[in-house]
C-alpha cells in the first residue's frame, strides 16, 4: 500500500508578523543595553571624527543631556571612559578623586539618583602617556638589542593591579554601582574585590573584561580616548584571536576571583566564543561588547546608502543576544532602544 506523509512546513510559522513573533526563539530589551559615554576634564563637547554620531562631554550641562536623552529613550546604563591631557607614567588621574570619572559620577548621581546604573571602566590606557594598560618598565637598552626578540619593554602585571584596585575604589565613592577592569592583568578581579570590600564597598558590582581580545576593531575607540599605545601592542596581555577555548580559562579565573558579570570583547567577530561562554557557564551574566569598528563600519556603510542602519543595528545585536549575551554594550544604545519596537512590526 503507498502512504502519503504530510509535508513538514516551517513556513507556517513564518506566514504573518503576529505569528512570527510569538514563536521567536530571541527577545531584544531596551534593558539589555549599555550605553558607552565619554567624558572629559576639559573644554567645550567635541565630536569624534571616527564614530560619527558620538561625543567626547564635558562635565557639566551637556553630559547631564545626554545622559537624559538616553534615559527618555529607554537606556538604563552607562559605562564611563575618561579622556584627558593629564596623562604621565602611571596615569594617577585615574585615581585621582578629581579626575573626569568621579567628576561625572558625582554629577550623575546628584541628578539621576538610583534611576540609572553606572558603569565604569577601570583601566590604565586612557591615562598614561604611553598609552599602554599598566605600568611600564623599560629594560636595559644595552641588554637588549635588534638582534635579539626580547621586548624591549615590560608592562609590570603585579604592580598594574594594585593600581586598577586603588582606581576602583575612587569610582566606588564617587558612585559607581559597577566597576569593570579592562586591562587583562592577571589577579585583577581578586586585586579588586578585596580592594572594595576592605573600603565597605561589598556590594559594587565587578564586571570584568573577562575575554578581551587584540582586536583591530578597537581603532576608532582608540582615537576616541586617545589611548593607543605610543608604541609596540597590546598582544602580551590582550587575547590572541586564534584561540576560544583559552577564553573559559579566563572567565573561570575571573568567577573565582570574585567577578559578577563576564564580558566578550569584540562582539560580532567573537560570537563563537559568546556561545562558548554562556554553553559554560549558563548561569553567569555576560555581557558582549559591540565594540567602535563595529559601529563605525555600520555606520559608515550606512552614511554611503549601502544598508539599511536600522534594520543592520537590530540584526547585530540580535546575533549578539542569540549567541548568548545578557548585557550588551553597544554605541547604538540610545537609538536600538527607540528602534526595537519599529523592527518588530517589520519582522
Amino acid at each position: 500500500m503507498y502512504y502519503r506523509f504530510p509535508i513538514t512546513r516551517p513556513r507556517r510559522l513564518r506566514s504573518s508578523r503576529v505569528i512570527r513573533n510569538m514563536v521567536s526563539e530571541t527577545s531584544l530589551s531596551p534593558s539589555n543595553l549599555v550605553l558607552p559615554i565619554f567624558v572629559k576634564d576639559e573644554g567645550s563637547i567635541e565630536q569624534i571624527n571616527s564614530m560619527p554620531g558620538q561625543y567626547r562631554y564635558p562635565i557639566g550641562d551637556e553630559l547631564i543631556k545626554a545622559i537624559n536623552d538616553a534615559v527618555e529613550s529607554g537606556v538604563r546604563a552607562f559605562l564611563l571612559f575618561g579622556v584627558t591631557k593629564s596623562k604621565d607614567p602611571l596615569g594617577s588621574l585615574a585615581y585621582d578623586k578629581n579626575g573626569p570619572v568621579p567628576k561625572a559620577l558625582r554629577l550623575l548621581k546628584e541628578n539621576f539618583g538610583d534611576s540609572i546604573i553606572l558603569m565604569t571602566d577601570v583601566c590604565l590606557c586612557d591615562y598614561t602617556e604611553h598609552g599602554h594598560c599598566g605600568v611600564v618598565e623599560y629594560r636595559d637598552p644595552v641588554q637588549v638589542t635588534q638582534t635579539t626578540s626580547q621586548p624591549k619593554y615590560v608592562v609590570n602585571n603585579d604592580a598594574t593591579i594594585s593600581i586598577y584596585a586603588k582606581i576602583a575604589v575612587n569610582y566606588a565613592e564617587a558612585g559607581a554601582n559597577v566597576v569593570a577592569p579592562s586591562g587583562m592583568m592577571d589577579g585583577q578581579v581578586k586585586a579588586i574585590r578585596e580592594a572594595l570590600d576592605n573600603n565597605g564597598f561589598t556590594d559594587v558590582i565587578i564586571m570584568s573584561y573577562s575575554s578581551k581580545y587584540a582586536s583591530t576593531f578597537y581603532g576608532p575607540f582608540r582615537e576616541a580616548a586617545d589611548s593607543a599605545p605610543r608604541f609596540g601592542d597590546r598582544r602580551s596581555y590582550q587575547m590572541d584571536p586564534r584561540n576560544a577555548y583559552e577564553a573559559l580559562k579566563e572567565v573561570s579565573m575571573d568567577l573565582e576571583e570574585g567577578a559578577d558579570i563576564v564580558m566578550v570583547k569584540p562582539a560580532m567577530p567573537y560570537l563563537d566564543v559568546i556561545r562558548l561562554v554562556k554553553q559554560h557557564y549558563p548561569e553567569v551574566p555576560l555581557a558582549a561588547y559591540q565594540v567602535s569598528g563595529e559601529y563605525s563600519m555600520i555606520k559608515a556603510a550606512a552614511l554611503n546608502g549601502w544598508l539599511n542602519e536600522k534594520m543592520a543595528v537590530i540584526e547585530s545585536l540580535i546575533a549578539i543576544k542569540r549567541a548568548g549575551a545578557n548585557i550588551i554594550i553597544t554605541y547604538y544604545a540610545k537609538e536600538a532602544s527607540r528602534w526595537i519596537n519599529e523592527v518588530e512590526s517589520i519582522l
